[in-house]
């Protein structure tokens, strides 16, 4: 696990390719969660609101994007048409493709949405 700070901290620890798209997926959440407050939790760049919302990391073979058990729940069927290895809270972005922007923002968006609806209860 790479030792950080901040989000800044854990995107400079990758060069090339990597580090563009880490950047990417940082710019695409940040867009769909203008009011989220990005932290580093487990070790990995996560955007907050009243819970976490959304998590990033890279790993050797793909991006990992994590919006939580209800976050795949929701996109399960989308994302098993599309192709996406996933499991019951990540998903797994190849390195070697494009970043599915839309995909990613609507997940945000309903994350916020769920997150909202859990901190009124």
């Amino acid at each position: 696990m790479i030792q950080t700070k901040n989000a800044d901290d854990y995107i400079g620890h990758f060069e090339g390719p990597v580090q563009l798209l880490l950047k990417q997926l940082r710019e695409i959440i940040r867009e769909a969660a203008p009011e989220a407050k990005e932290e580093i939790s487990y070790g990995m760049p996560a955007y907050r609101q009243n819970g976490v919302l959304v998590y990033f990391a890279a790993t050797k073979k793909h991006i990992g994007f994590y919006p939580t058990g209800s976050g795949i729940a929701a996109f399960s069927e989308e994302l098993t048409e599309l192709g996406y290895p996933f499991t019951k809270g990540a998903i797994q972005f190849p390195m070697d493709k494009p970043l599915p922007k839309e995909l990613i923002q609507r997940m945000v968006r309903f994350r916020i949405q769920d997150d909202a609806l859990r901190s009124k209860k």
